[in-house]
């Protein structure tokens, strides 16, 4: 499972859904959908706009979860 950690970032930061989206100069959509965890894949572009607005690395935005085996 990948989880994002968008939520905590805007938190720690203050930020709303419609401030990360004029400093990214994404939709106010987009960023509630990823806020939400609602999206299936996030592109590159994407990833880099939020990495550069929170100066974080990418595994401080994204995490792999891996599944417990059913055993």
């Amino acid at each position: 499972m990948i989880k994002n950690h968008l939520s905590k970032l805007m938190g720690e930061k203050r930020y709303s859904i419609v401030e990360v989206s004029r400093l990214t100069g994404m939709s106010p959509s987009t960023i509630s959908n990823i806020y939400n965890e609602k999206i299936k894949r996030m592109d590159y572009d994407t990833i880099d706009k939020l990495c550069k607005l929170f100066d974080c690395k990418i595994q401080d935005l994204i995490e792999y979860i891996p599944k417990e085996d059913s055993k």
